[in-house]
């Protein structure tokens, strides 16, 4: 069974920084793209960032790009998501997914985490 279990969520002020854990079980972790996405409830899950199974390729969303760094640790199976420079508008419940393919679209990642609530303060 595959799960995905985020971590490291929290209360935080604006300008502060988190850390995101995302640890992987029950697949091929290194054969897997993983990306993090945001949801504010009653609107549209969004696109934050994803890595590609080497850990090579990255991508970001504008919103956070030179404020998020994505990375992972095979050995680990866990991926991370270091959040600077936090924005009251960065406050969601943040989930990682696993997908075949290095993607910002959510309709290609196969597998979901539960999330893990960021909440910035102004």
């Amino acid at each position: 069974q595959v799960q995905l279990v985020e971590s490291g969520g929290g209360l935080v002020q604006a300008g502060g920084s988190l850390r995101l854990s995302c640890a992987a079980s029950g697949l091929t972790f290194n054969s897997y793209a993983m990306g993090w996405f945001r949801q504010v409830s009653g609107q549209e899950r969004e696109f934050v960032a994803a890595i590609s199974w080497s850990g090579i390729s990255t991508n970001y969303a504008n919103s956070v790009k030179n404020r998020f760094t994505i990375s992972r640790d095979n050995a680990k199976n866990t991926v991370y998501l270091q959040m600077n420079s936090l924005k009251p508008e960065d406050t969601a419940v943040y989930s990682c997914a696993a997908g075949n393919i290095l993607s910002n679209n959510d309709g290609t990642y196969r597998y979901w985490g539960q999330g893990t609530q960021v909440t910035v303060s102004s």
